[in-house]
């Protein structure tokens, strides 16, 4: 046999001898991408921010403490606006499309809002109305800006800290439910609320104790504080602005002047944002002081300001009645109304 038979026969004997490699072999699996080398692991998708809108500025500075820097927030009833009368322009309906959670107070407050948000709701999407789950229907209050007669409740929950609260819980729970990835961010905001609103309720009852008990009573341009007043022991005396939001008449405002006469409160408030003319005549008459600097739904400073948030509006407003009434302020010095978050809000404040 030649050597070159031989040869060919000896290499077709060692292929025998491999191992098959291709027909009837299971694949061989590449190795997994070493997980500490972050150039070969895939990319994760991140999870897309949650899109919230919001009505008046106090329940947008509550939702901007929570949610931080892990929403996109913006409101919708600018600074300034009469909330009670405000009417959304048409296009509003797609800041409402788009959202993923719309904030409202409830209560017959927003409605125009609301049901332009109920006809542009994207679907999977909530509306949140906090005023409607924070009290029962037993709980409503009624005056003489919104008489029982009406069938509308007084909306302004919020001007009483400890109701704020009650709505910072729920926007809480919503966001958690909506978003649960940021959740313990969204629970770490909120206990450092709660720490802060606290505290100004605690602040706030000390410097109130020091208003002569005669003086602890409250005449206002607007019924704004029907759950702030009893939870510090103001009496809340009246209001100018009647149910339907015009100016009152002749013959309440001598009732008004009587009243102020007949209780002797040293001054009443009016509104930083409404002038009422009136109010100046019915002050003068009765004797007493007329200080229009209170504000309920719209935020002290700019959008980026210390003061700019839900706390500085409670503790401006405080810092004004109290001394008017002829207590000391000084329980209030100290606080920090700033924002409880880390992080660069993203918050639209229409002014």
């Amino acid at each position: 046999m030649s050597g070159l038979l031989v040869s060919g026969l000896m290499f077709l004997g060692l292929l025998a001898g491999l191992p098959a490699c291709t027909q009837g072999a299971e694949p061989v699996e590449r190795a997994d991408p070493a997980p500490d080398n972050p150039a070969a692991a895939p990319a994760a998708t991140p999870a897309p921010t949650l899109q919230v809108v919001s009505t008046v500025s106090p329940i947008t500075s509550l939702v901007e403490n929570i949610g931080g820097d892990r929403i996109e927030l913006e409101g919708i009833v600018p600074e300034g606006a009469n909330s009670h009368t405000f009417e959304p322009a048409p296009s509003v309906a797609a800041v409402l499309a788009k959202a993923d959670l719309f904030v409202a107070n409830g209560l017959f407050l927003e409605e125009p809002t609301i049901e332009l948000a109920r006809a542009n709701r994207k679907p999977g999407a909530v509306i949140l109305t906090l005023g409607d789950k924070a009290l029962t229907r037993q709980e409503w209050v009624y005056d003489f800006s919104f008489p029982e007669s009406a069938g509308h409740p007084n909306p302004h929950l919020w001007t009483a800290p400890h109701l704020a609260l009650k709505y910072a819980e729920l926007i809480r729970d919503q966001l958690t439910a909506q978003d649960p990835a940021n959740g313990d961010y969204y629970e770490e905001n909120f206990g450092k609320l709660k720490v802060k609103i606290e505290d100004l309720d605690l602040r706030i009852a000390a410097a109130v104790a020091t208003i002569p008990p005669e003086n602890r009573k409250l005449l206002t341009y607007h019924d704004s504080f029907p759950f702030f007043g009893p939870r510090y022991g103001l009496e809340i005396i009246g209001a100018v602005q009647p149910s339907d939001f015009t100016e009152p008449s002749a013959r309440e405002v001598a009732s008004l002047i009587d009243q102020i006469r007949e209780t002797g409160v040293p001054a009443i408030f009016g509104s930083a944002v409404f002038p009422s003319p009136v109010m100046e005549q019915i002050a003068k008459e009765g004797g007493a002081r007329f200080i229009d600097q209170l504000r309920d739904d719209d935020l002290p400073g700019r959008p980026g300001e210390a003061n700019h948030t839900y706390l500085g509006l409670i503790l401006e407003d405080v810092k004004i009645i109290v001394p008017a009434l002829g207590g000391d302020p000084s329980a209030l010095e100290g606080f920090d109304p700033g924002p409880v978050f880390e992080g660069q809000s993203r918050a639209v404040y229409p002014q």
